[in-house]
């Protein structure tokens, strides 16, 4: 496996570390509109394309995962990127997710993001996370609360998406207001 950690587990779901090899799913994922749902954009992608943007991630310090049940099947993606890449000081880790439609609802998402964040900030010298979510999404934005990050405000008409632009809010949780740590990790 790529990278020191394998595996982050959780009491429902484990994340685990995308491979070059898994490119074909991730492909076949982000190319239906049914999967990634309505608050993302619409996209055509290649087995060979994400291959690439698997490769140019591990420069950029960009890292997927899945998120799997307890018995390894695939029900998401998590991610993790910087943004504002230029100066050190100014960088801003960010996340973002989606889950299978039918599993949805089901707290797998809440414990994948907190997972995600415990690991973040184990292992980042960062001093906030952020995400960004349609305005309309109600479900993630209940789950960004839940693990504790704050709605910070509106950026609007910020994304095109299916035709349209859209407002997003952005969320954070800054390290002084992340909690003990919940997770195990396995090699």
């Amino acid at each position: 496996m790529t990278g020191w950690i394998e595996l982050l587990e959780g009491k429902l779901v484990n994340l685990r570390l995308m491979e070059k090899e898994d490119a074909l799913l991730f492909a076949e994922w982000m190319s239906k509109p049914e999967v990634t749902g309505e608050y993302e954009g619409l996209g055509q992608f290649s087995k060979s394309e994400f291959e690439k943007v698997f490769e140019a991630g591990d420069k950029h310090e960009e890292k997927d995962f899945f998120i799997q049940k307890k018995d390894g099947t695939k029900i998401g993606l998590m991610a993790h990127f910087y943004v504002l890449h230029v100066a050190a000081s100014m960088r801003q880790l960010e996340i973002g997710y989606f889950l299978l439609p039918n599993e949805r609802g089901k707290g797998y998402c809440s414990e994948a993001v907190s997972i995600f964040v415990d690991y973040l900030f184990l292992s980042k010298d960062t001093g906030r996370i952020q995400a960004r979510t349609d305005v309309r999404n109600l479900g993630s934005q209940k789950v960004l609360e839940r693990v504790g990050f704050r709605r910070e405000g509106t950026m609007r008409q910020s994304a095109f998406i299916r035709g349209e632009w859209r407002d997003l809010y952005l969320y954070s949780i800054l390290r002084e207001e992340w909690k003990e740590p919940r997770i195990l990790t396995s090699r």
